[in-house]
């Protein structure tokens, strides 16, 4: 097993790298498995990394191997197994947390974004409670206070905080979206007033593609005292990540979407705001004393990790962040950047295609929803599927923004570190012809 080591980005990191060649990306496909096999007796056309991602082989090795040699229980035993699988498993957290950005004390593991974002939810409401004493009442909210979302934002990073509000009594606003389904930041001081609590925001939309611009948005927040909640789900596979230097409060992205396998994803949090935040999940492997009335709890990151852990997944999600360091995130957004310029200007070419969402790749990434006139999306991903090439249909768990975009569903192509120019040509010779397909004329 072998990967390609991309050219050292120059510069930011930012700034983005340099393409890989073909043979660069031939040697990255081939670490993909599942991307020789055949559907419908074609070549598998994947396009639907922002589902979920492929999975390299180091990363189904590391896994298969945890379960081969390492398997036991971590932080409970002092035998040799279980020595080797703690260290395996803290190693794994360091992984992910250098990919981006952060301090291993500060990287809390779930077992996804969406359980994340429900446990930092639910620990503010238990500050609103009372729980955690004086240090967690920079977390409680009540009537009065307000809870600032955005029109962009899947209903992970949305019904959240919809529940909150509705449990503490505290108000929900958004960011507006524009036409173009970017933030509508025109209003920022306003919609982010002196009574916000908290800012969750996407930090590139599953719909449109769109990158947030978070700069104004963090500044904005912390100028009124409010926390700021990054969703990293869609930037954190596809763009070179620092959350200290993004300078959020907290971030949640899945380990799926990163190349890992499915079951895992991680909370991050600011060392001194995991500290205050109070406990949801109690039990086993999160305290230091109990007697029968009471208990006291593990620091971070372990007193949010009650309860047996996904041991295997986090290997498995350490091994995906080192093969994607080893890459490098420049150049990996690079080589995406170039294909969504090459999908976007293909299907501008296509006649009654209309995409959702930003039409050139500035500040975007490799996600393009549209509607094909006249077709349903279910119907356009069958005709798709019947020539192997994978996309997602239906609203994408995001149905606030398709509304706001006039439509109920769409079609999504996404882009991953492995998508070749092939795959965009293929998708692009079979579009033109969905709607002949149904009798509708090109």
């Amino acid at each position: 097993m072998t990967t390609t080591q991309l050219p050292p980005a120059p510069g930011d990191p930012g700034a983005g790298g340099q393409v890989l060649s073909p043979a660069e990306l031939a040697r990255v496909r081939a670490d993909f498995p599942l991307l020789a096999r055949e559907v419908n007796g074609r070549r598998l056309v994947y396009l639907d990394w922002g589902a979920t991602s492929q999975k390299p082989e180091v990363v189904i090795d590391a896994e298969q191997d945890y379960y081969l040699s390492r398997n036991a229980a971590v932080h409970r035993g002092a035998h040799t197994l279980a020595g080797e699988a703690t260290e395996l498993f803290e190693a794994a957290r360091g992984d992910v947390a250098r990919l981006v950005g952060v301090g291993e004390g500060e990287l809390v593991w779930t077992s996804g974004a969406t359980a994340g974002l429900n446990l930092l939810a639910y620990a503010m409401q238990n500050a609103s409670l009372g729980s955690g004493g004086a240090a967690a009442r920079r977390f409680a909210l009540g009537p009065g206070d307000e809870i600032v979302v955005t029109e962009l934002e899947h209903h992970a990073n949305l019904i959240p905080w919809q529940q909150l509000a509705a449990r503490t009594g505290a108000t929900l606003r958004w960011i507006p979206a524009t036409d173009s389904g970017r933030l509508d930041l025109s209003d920022l001081p306003a919609v982010v007033g002196e009574r916000a609590r908290v800012v969750a925001v996407t930090h590139a939309s599953n719909v449109t593609g769109a990158v947030t611009d978070l700069a104004p948005i963090v500044a904005r927040a912390h100028e009124v005292g409010a926390l700021v909640v990054l969703d990293a789900c869609q930037s954190a596979p596809h763009l070179p990540l620092d959350l200290t230097a993004l300078d959020v409060d907290f971030a949640v992205f899945s380990g799926h979407k990163v190349l890992a396998p499915h079951g895992v994803g991680a909370l991050y949090g600011r060392r001194e705001l995991l500290e205050a935040l109070p406990t949801v999940f109690t039990g086993g492997s999160m305290v230091e004393v109990v007697t029968m009335e009471t208990a006291t709890f593990l620091p971070p990151p372990q007193k949010f990790e009650a309860g047996t852990q996904p041991v295997a997944e986090a290997v498995g999600f350490g091994a995906a962040a080192q093969y994607l360091t080893d890459l490098g995130m420049a150049g990996i957004a690079a080589h995406e950047h170039e294909l969504t310029q090459r999908l976007l200007a293909g299907i501008a070419r296509v006649p009654h295609v209309r995409v959702l969402g930003p039409t050139d790749a500035t500040d975007r990434v490799g996600v393009v929803s549209f509607e094909v006139a006249g077709v349903h999306p279910h119907d356009v991903g069958q005709v798709l599927d019947a020539e192997g090439i994978a996309v997602r249909v239906g609203h994408h768990c995001a149905q606030p923004i398709h509304r706001r975009l006039g439509a109920a569903s769409s079609v999504r192509a996404s882009l991953g570190v492995a998508s070749s120019t092939e795959d965009v040509d293929a998708f692009l010779a079979v579009l033109p012809t969905v709607r002949p397909f149904f009798g509708l004329g090109e």
